[in-house]
């Protein structure tokens, strides 16, 4: 055996200046260079059993890494291919050892060295080495994802000092964020990937370095995933206790009422719901009434995200802020809510809500006045002092005062109510809301009769899943239901969702339109903040330019998570503060009982 194997991984390169076992974005990771496992992880799990699990849709590629990622299944990240390092999903923004032990950063955050783990291989058992990191980044560089692209053309120039070690040069000028998007980076294989036809639609059996393997594939489907029983990194202190499924089996369904008729039949052991009207009266079924299937709310402290009726700006007819924002009074939250949803949600108010980021019901700290300072007029008085809120209906369904105060608000504008509704220089306002199934529709339908009070004609239609998908990705629509997933930290993704550069990215994130000198400057603020004091004030600062844009029609969020799953299924009392959206995906943390493994 060689020397170098009865050495700890960290201590073969710790003896060199600023090497590291982890990453954080400000200050140190939680978790010392000699932890065991991952606080949420329970590595006393057994291992064992197949999970069935149902999504909505269909898929048609392998390959969640190029510009079509949206059509590959998302869950084979983390389960098939992994990453430089891992992610701790109970801290905001930390890394772990994974194909990389160590890392090592100069203080000025100017260069970043990987020290790859020489266990490392890919499930063909070759070794993984700098060549594959090259590889990798030139590879996604060139043809990856929008967010991968730009990211990496921030680097200035990788160095592969030897096969163990990768070393990347960043562009001048504070970006704290760009090290860990490198240590978020995929590994692929250098010889088993095909990066001439990388940006094609397909179906080759992924090669990656992850706990599992593909073992079935009935395209558009069906998936099924097996455990790799030589996992190279089953023992790491990040992967213990984690991946504790044999088989994962995934089958694909039409929409939410397909896949919930499945849980019902017994064919799905998981499912996270988001209708809210399902929860309170769907789940009357005979499973639930035996205790085969248990209802399960988990409360972890990630921050919501944001979900509203978006406006596309790159239709004229939504110019004007003040047409957008009296458009966005009339929603009847209240209503909808006590009507709809039995009181089970909350009114959303800010972009980052639920977390230390939002600026709702904060007066602007000096630091964020600054920033905003250099943007006149980009942030209204009312929301840079905090006092900003979605005007809050009196719940009759047709709150008059509410429609005087918008109507009050167009004519400021210009806009008249005329015989036929609301119109401009001639023009009508109206416009069609694009949904893609019967929940969307309901809520735009009510939507859309609250609009008609104030001579605004909003037409819902709906599409299915193939249409939608073709006009979301090229921005066909006026106004849809936007989303956008929380990050436990805002950062670089934000330029994908507002940045002037994004506007006219094909399948992006920027689904309003947003462009704008301040929206551009906040975001480059954010992502050069120098410690978590500016981060914050930028962060603030940006979801203030935001909310004053009126790009969108706040809805609302749970503070909870609801499942619905097998009571053979257990899972750590402990849930992560930050996971990921959905809810594990494939359930890493969770393993079934002793019990129902023996009987399989």
């Amino acid at each position: 055996m060689a020397i170098s194997c009865l050495i700890a991984p960290f201590e073969r390169v710790a003896a060199a200046e600023n090497v590291k076992h982890g990453l954080a974005l400000y200050g140190d990771p939680a978790l010392p260079a000699n932890f065991d496992h991952f606080p949420y992880a329970n590595p006393s799990a057994p291992k064992g059993g197949k999970l069935r699990l149902g999504m909505i849709g269909s898929y048609e590629s392998l390959n969640p890494f190029n510009l079509k990622f949206a059509s590959a299944p998302q869950l084979l990240i983390g389960n098939v291919y992994q990453s430089l390092m891992a992610r701790s999903q109970d801290e905001p923004y930390s890394f772990y050892p994974l194909i990389a032990e160590s890392i090592e950063i100069d203080s000025k955050w100017e260069h970043v060295i990987f020290h790859l783990d020489r266990r490392a291989r890919f499930s063909d058992r070759k070794p993984i080495t700098a060549e594959d990191v090259l590889f990798s980044f030139e590879l996604l560089k060139a043809k990856g994802r929008p967010g991968q692209r730009d990211a990496f053309g921030r680097v200035s120039k990788v160095e592969t000092p030897d096969a163990h070690t990768v070393r990347f040069d960043l562009i001048s000028g504070p970006d704290r964020e760009l090290p860990l998007l490198l240590a978020a980076m995929p590994v692929l294989s250098n010889t088993a990937t095909d990066s001439a036809h990388f940006d094609d639609v397909r179906m080759d059996i992924p090669v990656g370095s992850g706990p599992y393997i593909v073992k079935e594939v009935k395209i558009g489907e069906r998936l099924v995933l097996a455990r790799d029983a030589d996992y190279w990194a089953k023992d790491l202190p990040s992967q213990r206790g984690l991946y504790n499924f044999d088989e994962i089996d995934i089958d694909w369904h039409r929409d939410g009422n397909a896949l919930f008729e499945a849980l019902k039949a017994g064919l799905v052991d998981y499912r996270e719901e988001s209708s809210a009207s399902r929860w309170l009266k769907g789940y009357d079924f005979p499973a639930i009434r035996d205790g085969i299937v248990v209802k399960d709310v988990l409360r972890p402290g990630r921050p919501v995200g944001m979900s509203g009726f978006v406006f596309n700006l790159r239709n004229k007819l939504f110019d004007d802020v003040r047409l957008r924002e009296a458009i966005a009074m009339t929603f009847d939250f209240e209503w909808v809510n006590a009507n709809l949803y039995g009181g089970l949600y909350r009114r959303t108010v800010s972009y980052f809500d639920e977390s230390q980021y939002s600026s709702s019901g904060r007066p602007a700290s000096g630091g964020e006045r600054a920033l905003i300072s250099k943007y006149p007029g980009a942030v209204r008085e009312d929301i840079l002092e905090g006092k900003w809120r979605p005007p809050e209906h009196d719940g009759s369904g047709r709150d008059r005062n509410i429609a005087r105060q918008a109507l009050r608000l167009l004519a400021e504008s210009g806009y008249k109510l005329a015989e036929k509704g609301l119109e401009k220089d001639g023009r009508p306002i109206a416009f069609e809301i694009m949904v893609r199934d019967h929940d969307e529709e309901r809520l735009a339908l009510n939507f859309a009769a609250s609009l008609k009070r104030i001579g605004v004609a909003a037409q819902p239609r709906l599409y299915d899943e193939v249409q939608y998908q073709q006009r979301r990705r090229k921005f066909e629509y006026d106004v849809m239901i936007g989303q956008w997933l929380p990050a436990a930290v805002p950062g670089a993704e934000q330029a994908g969702r507002w940045s002037s550069a994004s506007i006219d990215k094909e399948k992006g994130t920027n689904l309003a339109g947003a462009s704008s000198p301040a929206l551009d400057g906040l975001i480059d603020a954010l992502i050069r903040a120098r410690d978590a004091e500016e981060h914050l004030s930028a962060a603030r600062a940006l979801d203030r330019a935001l909310l004053s844009g009126f790009y969108f029609v706040p809805l609302f969020h749970a503070g909870e998570i609801w499942t619905v799953h097998s009571t053979e299924l257990e899972r750590p009392a402990r849930l992560p503060n930050f996971p990921i959206y959905p809810f594990g995906f494939t359930l890493e943390q969770w393993w079934w009982k002793t019990n129902k493994i023996g009987r399989e």
